[in-house]
């Protein structure tokens, strides 16, 4: 099966900061379920939580006209903060199913 690689970066932030994030800041999902956050660094579990449940349909090949192949912004549910994430897919890796299930 096939699968792409995510990156979550924070793209804005509008109020302020109460998690310590910024711009640029990012978490990666490889290989299905692998996540990966830099070294030294990281990323609020409730800016995790609201963008969770789009990175399973955003690791698929999507028809052309599908929503999701165009949007691709997620706002973390903390009103001070503002923040907004973009969800990027990296690459496209060739994965078997039987390893993953």
């Amino acid at each position: 099966m096939e699968l792409y690689n995510l990156r979550v970066v924070v793209e804005t932030i509008n109020g302020r900061s109460v998690c310590g994030m910024k711009p640029g800041d990012w978490f990666e999902v490889t290989n299905s379920a692998q996540v990966r956050i830099p070294e030294g660094k990281h990323f609020c579990m409730y800016a995790i939580a609201s963008v969770l449940p789009l990175l399973p349909a955003k690791q698929r090949v999507m028809p052309e006209n599908d929503w999701l192949e165009s949007d691709s912004l997620v706002a973390c549910p903390d009103p001070e903060e503002q923040l907004i994430m973009r969800i990027v897919r990296t690459e496209l890796v060739q994965l078997n199913a039987a390893d993953l299930t």
